[in-house]
């Protein structure tokens, strides 16, 4: 049976550290589906303190847009993040970012497997001056709301704590 949950908040709200201690209380081998591009030395920094954290128990997977190529039926699997993967679109075509992204969703959830999102909330401070961070905040965000809204479970991660949604 296909369950999904969100994770949800803000940059460094542990949502990944909490993301992984929940997966691996729901599996004993789970599946981690890291959608980072490396844009610099500092963001490969970053990715290596994530790799470094997990386990031998974790079958981990490096996929920046086509997560549907991987066979994850009867899983456990973590996709961090989605703001990454929207990225990932958004980088190509900022016009087509959103419905690419939509699709590759749906064609990756048609699978039977646990999922996991680890997306963040962009929008809840000013709005920016910069017309391409809007936009991408306006996608993130009707992205965001699709996932929520066919969600299982949402937790929103305040300063290290959950705190459960829906």
């Amino acid at each position: 049976m296909r369950r999904i949950i969100l994770i949800t908040g803000g940059q460094r709200s542990g949502k990944s550290a909490y993301a992984e201690r929940l997966a691996l209380s729901l599996a004993k081998k789970p599946v981690y589906i890291a959608t980072a591009h490396i844009w610099d030395a500092e963001f490969a920094k970053r990715v290596r303190i994530h790799q470094e954290r997990r386990g031998p128990e974790w079958t981990n997977i490096e996929e920046e847009k086509f997560l549907s190529r991987h066979d994850v039926n009867g899983r456990v699997v973590l996709i961090d993040c989605c703001t990454l993967w929207l990225t990932n679109f958004f980088a190509e075509d900022i016009n087509t970012a959103l419905d690419r992204l939509e699709e590759e969703f749906d064609r990756f959830i048609e699978q039977n497997a646990t999922f996991i999102f680890v997306t963040s909330e962009i929008g809840l401070g000013g709005i920016s001056g910069n017309a391409g961070q809007r936009r991408f905040t306006d996608q993130l965000g009707s992205f965001n709301q699709k996932v929520a809204a066919i969600a299982d479970t949402v937790t929103l991660l305040i300063s290290g704590i959950p705190v459960t949604i829906k």
